[in-house]
């Protein structure tokens, strides 16, 4: 009798010990719940995180962040698994044109992002190849950023920084990119940033090895409160407008100016990667960024001009006037988009550009 008691005792103490485990479970599953991820590559700092938590709670999806220093550093990234890993992919006009051509984005149209009704035209003829698989995300412009307190005059050309004075040695930063290093020192020189001469890329070549000892980092420039722009170790640097206009936040004695010459004019794209399982929500992501408010909204988390008519309606006036995301149309008619480049004339870029970070 004792044996049969023990036995059911345990049989009972069991039951009760799966009940209780299941209920645990189910409890810590309702806690937990298992979401969908999006991988998307991108800027750093390119992102509201309260807008991605909007749309995981609106849809249960989580967005992953993997991040890109530079346009080269993103190409590297896809080459090496052959546009497979992510989802979501962030880039430039030419960049995405090549991507296209590797057979790397899926196509996106009204259908999936109806939101697309918003951007202007402009902004999707920039690069004609894009349309029909990705939808520009912003646009802005690529010029230096300055210590207005440390330097002995506004910046006004890019000879300042290609050229400059002896206060500026170890003191500059430079975009650790051929397509903005060279094509920059191009149009301090007067030619254009799509040069294909070789005599040109000659003299830019000269150019960038006279300015090695002035600069600091080929690198970019954080932006935090601990950069070297804000502490002052960097008195000047090659930025993008935007990413400027976070730092003067931060500190008003740092302004940015497009050079006299013109600079560098560019759309962001945004793409679903053909390789991606998910091409659904990823457009649906595209789409909800895209939703005027949340464009708005993200516009002034990045200090970027958004493409979006309707975002650009619910955009405050200071944001509007603002010379740095909205270029006079003088400084843009002197600016120019990057284009892609003939393999010979790439080469030699590389060629120069690795010579000059040795």
């Amino acid at each position: 009798m004792g044996k049969w008691l023990n036995r059911a005792l345990r049989i009972l103490l069991l039951a009760v010990y799966l009940v209780v485990a299941g209920k645990s479970a189910a409890l810590a599953q309702k806690q937990e719940p298992v979401v969908d991820e999006l991988v998307l590559l991108n800027w750093s700092d390119y992102m509201d995180p309260e807008l991605l938590e909007e749309f995981q709670a609106s849809t249960g999806a989580k967005v992953t962040q993997v991040y890109f220093e530079t346009d080269e550093m993103r190409d590297d990234m896809l080459l090496g698994t052959n546009g497979a890993g992510y989802d979501l992919v962030v880039a430039n006009g030419p960049g995405l044109t090549n991507y296209i051509r590797r057979g790397w984005l899926a196509p996106l149209t009204l259908r999936e992002v109806p939101n697309l009704r918003h951007i202007e035209t402009r902004w999707l003829e920039a690069f004609p190849e894009a349309r029909g698989h990705a939808v520009p995300l912003f646009w802005g412009t690529t010029g230096i950023a300055y210590r207005k307190d440390l330097v002995s005059a506004p910046v006004t050309s890019w000879r300042q920084l290609f050229q400059p004075e002896e206060a500026l040695r170890g003191k500059i930063v430079m975009i650790k990119s051929s397509a903005d290093t060279i094509g920059m020192a191009l149009k301090c020189l007067g030619y254009s940033a799509n040069s294909t001469d070789p005599a040109q890329l000659a003299e830019v070549e000269r150019l960038l090895k006279g300015q090695k000892p002035f600069v600091q980092t080929y690198s970019y420039v954080s932006l935090t409160e601990e950069s070297s722009l804000v502490s002052g170790t960097t008195w000047m640097a090659m930025m993008y407008s935007g990413d400027a206009l976070m730092l003067k936040d931060i500190d008003e004695q740092i302004a940015y100016v497009v050079p006299e010459e013109g600079g560098n004019l560019w759309v962001d794209y945004l793409g679903v990667m053909a390789s991606s399982s998910k091409k659904e929500l990823a457009a649906r992501f595209i789409n909800f960024l895209h939703e005027p408010k949340n464009m708005a909204r993200l516009a002034q988390y990045v200090h970027y001009a958004p493409p979006n008519r309707a975002a650009q309606s619910l955009l405050p006036k200071e944001f509007l006037d603002d010379p740095v995301v909205y270029p006079p149309q003088e400084t843009i008619g002197k600016s120019e988009f990057y284009q892609q480049l003939p393999p010979r004339t790439v080469k030699e870029r590389n060629r120069i550009f690795s010579e000059i970070l040795r």
